[in-house]
């Protein structure tokens, strides 16, 4: 973040109230000036969990998600 100005979280927990959001939070308490762009977090939706696994891995964080946010976040 410090050379690009720019900030991507990846996380397997769920999109409110996560560890991406308390991220983002201590960002922007402590330097928003440093973001060049808006924070950009992949994460689950507020859904629950389905139990099968191809549900499961449609609502986690993927490559192709991650690679999305990246595109979009390098855009920006």
């Amino acid at each position: 973040m410090g050379k690009t100005g720019r900030l991507l979280i990846v996380d397997e927990d769920y999109l409110s109230y996560g560890l991406s959001g308390e991220i983002t939070a201590i960002v922007a308490e402590t330097d928003p000036g440093m973001l060049r762009a808006p924070v950009v977090r992949v994460a689950v939706p507020d859904v629950p969990i389905p139990y099968a696994r191809s549900l499961e891995y449609a609502v986690l964080p993927t490559r192709e998600r991650i690679r999305e946010a990246v595109h979009r976040l390098v855009r920006a």
